[in-house]
Order: C-alpha cells, then sequence, then structure tokens
C-alpha cells in the first residue's frame, strides 16, 4: 500500500486513469472523532494532469494510506474475461478518449456475442436484444449512441468530433450497466439461490 507522504504513489489516478500519476499533496490534515479518539491523519492531493483532488487517510503521516477517495475503478468479476478485459483496458485509457470509446464498442460487443448475438452489424443485435427484452428500448437508445461513438473513431469520419473524457465516462457507464444486467445480476440472483438452498 502506498504512505502518506508528499506525493501519494498510486498506480493509476482514479480520475484520469493515467498510470503513475503525479499526485501532489496540497494540503494535510489531522482529525478525530467527538470524543478525541480515532485520530487520522489526511492528504489532500491533486493530480497535475487531469486536476482531480483525491484524499487520503492515515494513522500517521508517513504511514501506509487506510483510506482513498475516490477508489480506482474495476470491473466485476462476474463479467467474462474478453468483455472484462475490454472494459478494465477502457477505464484505464480515459486519459485517451477515442481509444477508450473504441474499446467500450469492444467490450459491449463481446458481451452481445457472448448471448449468442452473432449475426449482423452491431447495431441490429442490440436491436434484437431489446426485442427479446434482454435489454429495455432505452437502453438500446443509449447503446446506439456509443456504437455510433465508436464507429466514428474507427472509421475516421471527417464530421465527428473527436470524444472527450465525459464521452468516454458515458460509454464506459453504459457498458457496465450491460454487464450488470447481462452478467453480474443473473449471478448473484443464482448464488442467492443456491445460497438459500444449501441453508435449508
Amino acid at each position: 500500500m502506498p504512505k502518506l507522504t508528499q506525493n501519494l504513489l498510486l498506480p493509476r489516478c482514479p480520475h484520469c486513469s493515467i498510470a503513475t500519476p503525479n499526485l501532489s499533496q496540497k494540503y494535510k490534515l489531522e482529525t478525530t472523532d467527538q470524543a478525541g479518539a480515532n485520530r487520522r491523519s489526511w492528504g489532500i492531493y491533486v493530480c497535475c494532469r487531469c486536476g482531480g483532488v483525491v484524499t487520503a487517510s492515515a494513522f500517521q503521516f508517513s504511514s501506509e494510506i487506510l483510506e482513498c477517495y475516490p477508489s480506482s475503478s474495476s470491473v466485476d468479476d462476474d463479467i467474462p474475461q474478453k468483455p472484462r478485459s475490454y472494459l478494465q483496458q477502457a477505464l484505464e485509457s480515459l486519459h485517451a478518449p477515442a481509444g477508450a470509446v473504441m474499446l467500450t464498442a469492444s467490450a459491449v460487443d463481446a458481451m452481445l456475442k457472448l448471448k449468442g448475438y452473432t449475426e449482423g452489424s452491431l447495431y441490429s443485435r442490440i436491436e434484437k436484444a431489446a426485442q427479446e427484452h434482454v435489454i429495455t428500448s432505452d437502453m438500446a437508445k443509449w447503446a446506439h449512441d456509443v456504437r455510433l461513438d465508436a464507429n466514428d473513431q474507427r472509421h475516421a469520419d471527417e464530421d465527428a468530433h473527436l470524444p472527450s473524457t465525459n464521452d468516454a465516462q458515458r460509454a464506459i457507464d453504459f457498458a457496465r450497466a450491460l454487464g450488470e444486467i447481462l452478467y453480474v445480476l443473473p449471478n448473484r440472483v443464482a448464488r442467492g439461490i443456491t445460497n438459500a438452498q444449501e441453508s435449508e
């Protein structure tokens, strides 16, 4: 674990996901609870690349951190390996939004193919998933926006604007929601049923 020092040595910035960020301490303070117990030292850090603020605490300065806010994002293990890998790479490339959007589109594509939607374009597979109530019609509209953004970048459409970090984050948010619906929630339900049966 990193230590609460002048520079916070995280593998990636929780905001822009750049590797080995320069997180420089701007403020430090100590806090206690109302009874004067639970003493903690805090550092407030700023990413020199994106300007995002990271807060970390430890029992004392120069010791290992106990908490870090925001925490770095990761992809749920219930999402199968290939789309999970694409999505994790997208999270780690938010500092390069066009690449993050393309990786996210690949994750969506892989998730649909693993559910048996392999024929036709990505758009037609999204529509079929909505028609079969695997996803909602609103999810299909959201997915269509993500797909178009990705195609714009892959085909270097001259009229397309380069995606911003917010565009990439929106695409990632959709892909994570799709992963929750297709894989994470069904697996959680299956585990819940198994645990309930085993406890009877």
